[in-house]
């Protein structure tokens, strides 16, 4: 595992930081509790010292198993935890709402669920449009002044509402997707890393299309966040990424790594990413992603993607069925 510098609060932290969505278990491929909790374990065998969660995952599930797998271990002083606020998960329903209330609600039950005092980094997941900036970002700095919180980053904000955030409390962290499918953040991450912010992307393997797994388009189920999320897996996206896989599966076949290597490795390369989220529901998954960083990709392979990034480029951006409060 390498790590970095993640911006200006002195934490060092894993280059790979892994996402826990999928674990949660609502919206993703059915896995046995003791499946996840052990790929939790399988990061922490593998050096990654980064957790990603947020209470929308599964109304706190995925909170709870990493929660339960660190207290087991009695790993917690060993990981950065980063979890978030703002947004609810209600009868499968992701609903935004940053009032005061809530976070400060969600705070006590994130140190619960996580089995934990103090939370290294909190994050707004997503800007509520209803409440002002001020109500929003005033209670995570409070949370803050309690020492209930580390420090504070936004989640899916631009530039303009980092920019009115930072009025209210300083923010260190900007979790943006990026990803070889997606780079319409890519000025406010160059931005915002440039203010010293840490940056940690998601997206990284583009909801699984990236691995290579899905050749052929599937019908998911209206919850699956494969179809409710990311675009990529319908057409016309579909095919422009199957393009783009056939430049991947050439690099992959002449070093005998898998595709996901591939991408980890992409989004790694940018010299604006501290750290990019991945996500992984078992011990071989989250193995094989930590494995792609045993090697770079070379020049001449960067030169290849990204020619075949900028022929078929993704103009239409995931996320946009998250409804409002």
């Amino acid at each position: 595992m390498r790590y970095k510098k993640f911006g200006k609060t002195g934490l060092e932290v894993s280059e790979i930081c892994l996402g826990t969505w999928g674990i949660g278990g609502a919206g993703w491929d059915a896995h046995s509790d003791e499946e996840r909790m052990d790929a939790i374990k399988a990061a922490l065998d593998c050096g990654i010292n980064f957790i990603d969660t947020a209470p929308a995952y599964n109304a706190g599930r995925a909170e709870q198993y990493i929660g339960e797998t660190l207290h087991c271990l009695g790993a917690r002083k060993h990981v950065i935890l980063t979890t978030k606020c703002g947004n609810k998960y209600v009868d499968g329903q992701y609903i935004r709402c940053g009032s005061e209330a809530l976070i400060r609600r969600q705070c006590e039950e994130s140190l619960r669920n996580l089995q934990t005092d103090y939370i290294d980094l909190y994050l707004v997941h997503w800007p509520d449009p209803n409440v002002s900036m001020e109500e929003t970002i005033g209670a995570v700095a409070q949370l803050k002044k309690e020492g209930k919180i580390l420090h504070a980053g936004v989640s899916n904000f631009t530039k303009e509402q980092i920019e009115e955030a930072g009025k209210y409390c300083e923010i260190e962290a900007y979790q943006p997707q990026y990803s070889m499918l997606d780079g319409d953040n890519e000025a406010v991450i160059r931005w915002a890393a440039a203010q010293d912010m840490g940056i940690m992307s998601y997206g990284t393997l583009g909801g699984g299309i990236l691995t290579g797994t899905y050749r052929e388009v599937r019908t998911f189920g209206e919850t699956d966040n494969r179809n409710r999320f990311y675009p990529y897996f319908r057409e016309p996206l579909f095919s422009k990424v199957m393009e783009l896989l056939e430049v991947m599966d050439a690099i992959a076949s002449e070093r005998g790594v898998p595709l996901a290597q591939i991408a980890v490795n992409w989004t790694l390369q940018q010299p604006f990413i501290t750290s990019c989220i991945a996500g992984a529901q078992s011990r071989k998954k989250v193995e094989e992603n930590c494995a792609g960083l045993e090697w770079q990709l070379t020049e001449d392979e960067m030169h290849r993607l990204d020619q075949a990034i900028q022929r078929y480029q993704f103009p239409v951006q995931c996320g946009e069925v998250y409804q409002r409060r």
